[in-house]
């Protein structure tokens, strides 16, 4: 059975950047530091960020990831709470006008279903490393609030509940941004966090992540 777990006082301590206001939730658990190899989980979360330009033969398992986290998602997910609900994907570290722009949570929040809208309702103006590329710098939470912009689809637009979306969570640093926007622009919507999988750490530093 696919269920969403929440992050509690048992496991928030991993994820530095939230608090314990925030309500978010999770379906798997992803090995930091570990290949596709270690796990179904740190496979399927390959897959999905395989670049939108990688080879043809590749880029199938890019589509059956994004395919199977929108299933799970729809399963994992109250239909009653998701009806009428907007699901906001967390723009990817790209700028759209970038190569290697890829909109892979808005797909995968798209084939959740129709009870819901799907609005890129903030958007990334430039672009940075991705985080999970070694070596590349990693953004902190006003970097990217420089950076994102609110795009609402019309002035009257008003949700009452969202929901932010995202593959992995880590620190939260890029939830903690999303929020922050959106709690300004909507201050009385109920806004959530979906993850496809929380970050944990091997065995033999901190502990087991895997299904």
């Amino acid at each position: 059975m696919i269920r969403l777990t929440r992050i509690d006082e048992s496991n928030i301590g991993d994820h530095v950047r939230l608090n314990a206001n925030d309500e978010c939730y999770f379906l798997y658990e992803y090995t930091s530091g570990k290949n596709y190899s270690y796990s179904k989980t740190n496979q399927l979360i390959s897959n999905l960020k395989k670049s939108p330009n990688c080879p043809a033969a590749q880029r199938r398992y890019k589509v059956q990831a994004i395919n199977q986290c929108a299933a799970a998602l729809r399963l994992g997910l109250n239909a009653g709470w998701l009806q009428g609900a907007v699901l906001v994907p967390i723009p990817g570290s790209k700028a759209i006008d970038h190569a290697e722009f890829d909109n892979r949570m808005t797909l995968v929040c798209q084939r959740i279903g129709a009870t819901h809208d799907t609005i890129e309702l903030v958007t990334q103006q430039t672009s940075t490393d991705a985080a999970h590329v070694a070596g590349g710098h990693r953004v902190d939470v006003n970097d990217l609030l420089a950076i994102y912009e609110i795009n609402p689809p019309d002035p009257s637009f008003s949700p009452t509940k969202i929901a932010i979306v995202d593959d992995v969570l880590t620190a939260g640093t890029h939830y903690r941004a999303m929020h922050t926007i959106l709690s300004q622009h909507y201050p009385t919507a109920q806004i959530i966090g979906v993850f496809i999988a929380r970050r944990v750490f091997p065995p033999d530093q901190t502990g087991l992540g895997f299904i």
